[in-house]
């Protein structure tokens, strides 16, 4: 059954139903432009690892993390009198241990020399809602658009605070940053609602050449329907996280439609 959206689909934004929507979505990006860059370019897909306290992995969206008190051994009973020597007590307990989280973007190489060309990024909670994932993706982006690579930065989140720019405060639910390296500190700005279908877009090479086309909206709505991810969402719970009273009663709307 298809998407009840005409866009992104903003129940596919739950942190524990995002690392899959994310890893399965990069490929087919990865998938979907690879034919347009060939023989000349190729596309890798690319893995970079955060390190976590089990606290904040949990709060990124992993749930295969809880942290549990050690269970509390109860009260001796107060002994007047004679002085009783107390057993010494031994316990279970856990240590908070640092945890590796990794997430996938995409390199466009040129296949001559190896050269990076294009940087394309599908951010995640790590990189949006982590204080120190985001303090560590904001660095790496700052050493790229130092650089003449192409940065393409896709934004499918409404939590957290969208990256860093300048220019007019804009509003929306997702935004596409398309940065050439030749157009710097220039960028184009994709953004776009929650209604909308999610723009088409070119994505940069070297400058003056045919820049391949992306087609996300059909790309994320093929994908739907192939990994059926409609058997793990329900409609009729609010989405997390939640939308605004307008949007609430926009997208029960679209689910009645859908279901008749």
């Amino acid at each position: 059954m298809p998407s009840p959206f005409p866009g992104m689909d903003p129940y596919l934004e739950h942190p524990f139903l995002w690392p899959d929507v994310h890893n399965r979505l990069i490929t087919a990006i990865a998938d979907e432009i690879s034919p347009q860059v060939a023989p000349n370019y190729y596309v890798g897909l690319e893995r970079r690892a955060y390190l976590f306290k089990p606290d904040d992995i949990v709060f990124v969206g992993r749930p295969d993390v809880s942290i549990v008190d050690p269970p509390r051994q109860p009260a001796q009973p107060v002994m007047t009198g004679f002085a009783v020597a107390e057993p010494s007590a031994i316990y279970e307990v856990d240590l908070p241990m640092a945890e590796e989280v990794s997430e996938s973007f995409l390199e466009i190489r040129e296949v001559k020399t190896g050269r990076l060309i294009t940087l394309m990024e599908l951010l995640s909670p790590v990189n949006k809602i982590s204080d120190e994932g985001r303090e560590q993706y904001i660095r790496k982006r700052a050493d790229v658009l130092r650089t003449w690579t192409n940065l393409v930065e896709i934004d499918l989140l409404r939590a957290g605070k969208p990256m860093p720019m300048v220019g007019p405060d804009v509003e929306s639910d997702y935004r596409i940053l398309i940065s050439p390296g030749w157009r710097r500190p220039h960028a184009r700005l994709h953004a776009f609602s929650l209604r909308q279908p999610i723009p088409e877009i070119s994505i940069p090479l070297q400058k003056g050449e045919d820049e391949p086309t992306l087609a996300l909206n059909d790309v994320l709505h093929s994908l739907y329907k192939r990994a059926r991810f409609d058997l793990r969402l329900d409609y009729h719970k609010p989405p997390v996280p939640p939308l605004s009273d307008a949007d609430t009663a926009w997208a029960r709307q679209r689910n009645v439609n859908r279901e008749t």
